[in-house]
């Protein structure tokens, strides 16, 4: 499941993404045919992955990541679907290192942030 459209920027601790698809009647979030803001926090983590896969370049196979917790979440509104026909997603590296990276992140609408919180990934938790 790919909820992002496309990447707008990127740098060693930033990601911005482009999504659309919070507006569809198809979308796999959704529960009778809504799309919770929870489901927004799902954005936000892949908007992490593939900034750790642009880190990682294509000579080398990205971690693979597990969201382990995600902290100080704040919301506006109730659901994602609701919103305009953008979503403006940000992720920022604020720490880290070969076992765990803490991202802050934010989701925005029609130039209002809509979600915002912080993420711990835990990488490759399978390996000693």
């Amino acid at each position: 499941m790919c909820l992002l459209d496309r990447v707008l920027a990127w740098d060693a601790a930033h990601i911005h993404c482009l999504a659309t698809s919070h507006t569809g009647a198809d979308h796999p979030l959704a529960l009778a045919g809504t799309l919770g803001m929870a489901n927004g926090i799902e954005y936000a983590a892949q908007a992490m992955a593939v900034h750790g896969a642009l880190l990682a370049g294509s000579e080398t196979a990205p971690a693979a990541g597990f969201l382990t917790s995600v902290r100080d979440v704040q919301w506006e509104g109730t659901r994602l679907d609701e919103l305009g026909p953008e979503l403006q997603v940000h992720a920022e590296r604020l720490s880290g290192d070969v076992h765990t990276i803490l991202y802050g992140f934010r989701l925005e609408a029609a130039g209002r942030t809509v979600l915002s919180g912080r993420a711990s990934v835990m990488l490759d938790a399978g390996t000693p």
